[in-house]
């Protein structure tokens, strides 16, 4: 069993933009692949949750990326359990370039829900078998939870279509990152050198249904976002972007 998992390979030319350094969407790609990876290593993967009737929801995620890697460059991307927090399984990761030193942290909490009911089980029976790792944490503090901010004021909407949609019949939550991505100005992702991403997901998207991105602007290069179904006025996600020069 693994503490860790970890895969190294060059930054892929569909992850840069204009700038040739990756991107945010690209680096929450690599934690998603990361956490799924040694989820199937560790016996409690898709196929082994399926048969309990359970599946893995990502509820909330942060993460700094404090260098972005260049096209080609050679990087690791590791992941590991750390515990449980009340109803969320607990995941830390980090990139590291090739002198070892991490480029990206994060920290997500993970919902195990029943795949009917659509409800969240208690984790403990799925973590107390894995390494706990609990004094190893990439992200101190943990995923931020987050609120509702004042002043957001409608952007833009997103129909959730084909391309959207992952095995779990919803919205990947990667996807919400590369919606944020499109609604903010490029040269402002493309300049920035330092980015800190903090999400939470309040709600399934499906296929077809509409969402409108509402944002405010809290200081210099500080965004808040906010997802809300078109049909009531739901919020189905909260964001908040720093972004350094």
């Amino acid at each position: 069993m693994l503490d860790f998992w970890e895969e190294t390979f060059p930054v892929r030319f569909k992850d840069v933009d204009p700038s040739d350094r990756l991107t945010l969407a690209a680096a929450f790609d690599y934690f998603q692949e990361a956490a799924i990876n040694h989820a199937e290593q560790l016996g409690v993967g898709r196929g082994a949750m399926a048969q309990t009737g359970q599946v893995w929801i990502l509820s909330r995620i942060s993460a700094i990326l404090e260098r972005r890697p260049a096209y080609r460059e050679r990087i690791t991307v590791r992941s590991w359990p750390s515990g449980w927090e009340k109803l969320f399984a607990l995941r830390e990761y980090d990139i590291r370039d090739a002198s070892n030193t991490p480029v990206a942290r994060g920290s997500g909490g993970w919902l195990i829900l029943d795949r009917e009911k659509r409800r969240p089980l208690r984790p403990q029976p799925v973590m107390e078998p894995l390494p706990l790792n609990r004094d190893l944490d990439a992200f101190p503090g943990g995923a931020a939870a987050l609120e509702t901010r004042n002043g957001l004021s409608k952007t833009g909407e997103r129909r959730a279509l084909y391309s959207d949609i992952d095995y779990n019949g919803h919205v990947n939550n990667t996807r919400y990152i590369q919606w944020i991505q499109d609604i903010l100005e490029p040269e402002m992702l493309e300049q920035a050198s330092r980015m800190r991403m903090d999400i939470n997901y309040l709600g399934e998207v499906k296929g077809g249904e509409v969402t409108e991105l509402w944002t405010a602007l809290l200081g210099s290069s500080h965004i808040a976002f906010e997802g809300r179904r078109r049909s009531g006025g739901q919020a189905v996600f909260r964001a908040e972007l720093r972004a350094a020069l």
